[in-house]
């Protein structure tokens, strides 16, 4: 009963902590935001915000919010698609600040595996599903120990490993880590490759 309640006031408090964040997030980063709506517009016309459908806790589907990186063209590869302007955006990791939204609205925390495509769900093991146990997040602990130059098998890895470590304290180191991972704009994609690789079941899933 005791472990149960302790359960319950941290995740309590890992609430209270995501709700701050997300507001003091939108609040300081306001002004960027509006620099980037005007960029976005500038550079690469109408259409500031890229949805996508996401898995998040217990495999429940949401819609992500982002800044739009890429041009229209489906015919065309990511590499061709990713503009200058996007992948300033994404060196910077500004695309995923309207993802403080997703924090507000509870789909998403601050710390947590980073969601995937729903069809990728029914494609985990036993093991890459327990992702799915905890709110998905806007960084992670994977996020900060290679990013998307990590291979999928390390991701998942990466993922289950904080799925059964996950506290508060962890969470603020990530945080952290993620600004530092920021600054040196490490790890923001896959060698070779415009962004992360798809996943390929039986290896292991999309990343940004």
């Amino acid at each position: 009963m005791k472990m149960l309640a302790a359960l319950n006031t941290s995740a309590h408090l890992k609430r209270i902590i995501d709700i701050a964040g997300a507001l003091a997030g939108l609040l300081l980063s306001a002004p960027v935001m509006l620099a980037t709506v005007a960029y976005i517009r500038l550079s690469m016309g109408s259409g500031v915000l890229f949805r996508q459908q996401r898995a998040g806790k217990d495999g429940a589907i949401f819609t992500l919010f982002k800044f739009r990186t890429m041009r229209d063209g489906a015919h065309l590869s990511d590499a061709e698609r990713l503009t200058a302007a996007g992948m300033l955006l994404r060196s910077l990791s500004i695309d995923e600040l309207p993802q403080f939204w997703n924090v507000l609205r509870g789909d998403m925390s601050l710390v947590g595996p980073r969601p995937l495509l729903p069809h990728y769900t029914p494609h985990y093991t036993a093991a890459q599903r327990r992702r799915l146990d905890v709110k998905p997040g806007i960084t992670g602990w994977a996020q900060v120990h290679g990013r998307n130059a990590l291979s999928w098998d390390e991701k998942f890895r990466l993922d289950a490993w904080y799925v059964d470590h996950a506290t508060n304290s962890l969470d603020l180191m990530v945080i952290f880590q993620t600004a530092v991972t920021i600054l040196t704009r490490h790890g923001i994609n896959q060698p070779g490759s415009a962004s992360a690789s798809m996943f390929v079941p039986c290896q292991g899933g999309e990343g940004r």
